[in-house]
């Protein structure tokens, strides 16, 4: 798993691009604040080397909770800037810091 970060110098985005290696995964997708938890909103793309990668463009200065979506079972960023306890859930979000 893994999160680049490209802030945009003209523009208040930052586009992150997600990237998750699931070789026998069959769909994964990127759920948070930024996409109202949304799996539909969040897919990511399927490479032939089995990573899944989607970019998407994100409000800067800003923080942002969410977990990726393997196959339907919830999984966090190993390389999240932090994590926060989701009473909800019951379980701790990565989160995103821009």
């Amino acid at each position: 798993m893994a999160i680049k970060k490209q802030f945009i110098k003209t523009k208040p985005v930052c586009k992150v691009t997600f990237s998750v290696e699931g070789p026998e995964a069959q769909t994964a997708a990127v759920v948070g604040d930024f996409n109202n938890w949304d799996p539909k909103a969040g897919e990511l793309g399927k490479l032939k080397n089995g990573t899944f990668k989607a970019t998407f463009d994100l409000t800067k200065d800003a923080s942002y909770e969410f977990k990726y979506l393997i196959d339907g079972v919830f999984v966090n960023e190993t390389e999240a800037d932090s994590y926060q306890w989701n009473d909800f859930a019951g379980a701790e979000n990565s989160v995103l810091a821009l």
